[in-house]
């Protein structure tokens, strides 16, 4: 068998080449089925083991047929943090961040991006499109502009950070603000595709989850091929929580890993449709039709790929936690105070969720842990500055310097 596209539900299959985002029988999610045999084989004479790590160390693993198309910022190759400052404050064995704020536009979705612009190109597509609460317009503004196609971006108008907005901006995309939310956007895009042409590069886009399952490679191959005990990440349209468990899955099926880690998703109090069904035990989600959290960039009410989320959950033996803002925030503050790594608000939710689990002991202390930090802290500078203590001025003199400085108890006897 070739590899195809296959709905989530129903399995009807269709080819790699044909522009498609959803079911035709029943609707429903689309997903790479790779041909495991034809894949073993590749990789097992080319040594990809060998090469630098990189989204595109991976090659074999993704589904392009025109490597001279490959449209690349030299994105992933994420650095994956051991934070022994952190475990210790939170009494765990080990603990590791996966910084994806390192990628070329400062979060997860340039995996993404590579794969589907590059798709976008072998399919001859002249114009981009995408909803986004943030992240996924900076991203694909980028890709675009390096590919030399044209790109449209809609985002829900007045709820999207500055340093996002400024992002995909710069990169040239045309920016359309929607009287809404993110959902709202994305029902305006999906519709727009079709009736216009573009070419859709949200998760709903098979081959976006593609590249972000990349990152799922990345973190075994860190750990010597060794998967911890559980991954923790931010989930919001849940492509991500998806893409590392079908990444994990393909390991496995290969024989390359031989345990699977305990997928755990957090979502923000105003936000958290798939952890209230994970903790409620539902088999599918009630939306939430005003999602509210200052992690805006897992600000959503209906996320597209709950199914997926919830598989992967259940599959993996996981869990679920909500995490309020003031939470968040905390765990935004904890991270940068305890290992020098600045993330943006929703990569702080692994981090908040982590601690409420620990607490409530379903995460054990001598658990091996990663938490994904989805986006650099300069994507929403604004948020982090309201969190912080304001900053003090004073006269140019030592001597209201030391003043200052006594006051906050920050001159010991040898100053």
């Amino acid at each position: 068998m070739s590899s195809c596209l296959k709905c989530i539900n129903c399995g009807s299959k269709y080819p790699l080449h044909e522009i498609i985002y959803t079911c035709r029988i029943c609707n429903d999610l689309l997903e790479v089925e790779p041909d495991f045999q034809e894949l073993a084989k590749r990789i097992e004479k080319n040594g990809w083991k060998r090469r630098p790590i990189s989204v595109w160390k991976y090659k074999e693993f993704l589904p392009i047929s025109d490597e001279s198309k490959i449209v690349t910022l030299n994105e992933g190759g994420t650095n994956l943090h051991k934070c022994n400052n952190l475990a210790k404050e939170l009494k765990l064995k080990g603990l590791y961040v996966k910084n994806e704020g390192e990628n070329p536009t400062g979060s997860f979705k340039d995996r993404g991006m590579t794969v589907g612009v590059t798709k976008a190109l072998e399919l001859n597509a002249k114009t981009v499109v995408c909803a986004s609460t943030g992240n996924t317009s900076a991203s694909l503004a980028a890709y675009a502009a390096k590919a030399g196609i044209r790109c449209v971006v809609f985002i829900p108008s007045r709820k999207i950070a500055l340093g996002k907005l400024a992002q995909t901006m710069i990169h040239g995309a045309k920016v359309v603000a929607v009287r809404g939310g993110f959902d709202v956007a994305l029902e305006m895009v999906v519709e727009a595709s079709k009736r216009f042409g573009l070419y859709l590069l949200n998760s709903i886009n098979p081959f976006r989850i593609e590249g972000q399952k990349t990152a799922a490679f990345e973190v075994c191959d860190q750990l010597g091929w060794r998967p911890p005990d559980r991954i923790i990440l931010p989930v919001g349209n849940a492509g991500n929580i998806s893409a590392y468990w079908k990444g994990l899955r393909e390991l496995h099926d290969l024989g390359i890993i031989g345990s699977m880690p305990k997928m755990t998703g957090i979502q923000a109090s105003g936000a958290s449709p798939i952890a209230a069904a994970i903790m409620k035990g539902d088999e599918a989600i009630k939306p939430v039709k005003k999602p509210e959290t200052i992690a805006t960039a897992i600000r959503i009410g209906n996320p597209v790929s709950w199914k997926r989320a919830l598989k992967a959950i259940r599959e993996s033996k996981g869990t679920a936690e909500i995490a309020t803002d003031r939470e968040i925030i905390s765990a935004q503050r904890l991270l940068a105070r305890k290992e020098g790594i600045f993330v943006e608000p929703a990569s702080a939710a692994s981090i908040a969720g982590l601690r409420k689990l620990i607490k409530k002991g379903e995460v054990d202390h001598n658990e091996s842990v990663i938490c994904v930090a989805t986006g650099h802290g300069l994507k929403d500078p604004e948020t982090a500055m309201k969190a912080c203590r304001k900053v003090v001025e004073i006269e140019p003199s030592l001597g209201a310097l030391e003043n200052e400085l006594r006051g906050s108890r920050l001159l010991n006897a040898y100053a």
